[in-house]
């Protein structure tokens, strides 16, 4: 399949990124992540190999259009959890802030 990544195209197939793939230690996922044979990977250490560019001179989005064509699953990063709202008690301490703070 034809692509474009970085301003630069790419005849990729799913069989050459399998390819490889094998035998990268996948690093820990902290953004996008793609699952390859059963391994997960982020999407820019997958980028990286296959292009053979920097993880600076593309985005995690143009990889990730670009494997989910080919038939990889794609996962995106997951949102924070949303912080749990304060007791009163913890409200009204951080109001009144340290003794040090006067």
């Amino acid at each position: 399949m034809r692509c474009v990544i970085a301003r630069f195209p790419f005849d990729l197939f799913k069989n050459e990124v399998e390819d490889s793939m094998k035998g990268v230690k996948p690093e820990p996922v902290t953004g996008d992540a793609v699952v390859i044979s059963r391994r997960v990977y982020p999407v820019k250490q997958v980028g990286e190999i296959i292009t053979r560019q920097d993880r600076r001179d593309f985005t995690a989005g143009e990889v990730t259009r670009a494997l989910s064509r080919l038939g990889f699953t794609c996962r995106p990063a997951e949102a924070p959890a949303p912080a749990a709202p304060l007791t009163p008690l913890e409200n009204a301490s951080a109001l009144l802030g340290t003794p040090g703070d006067a």
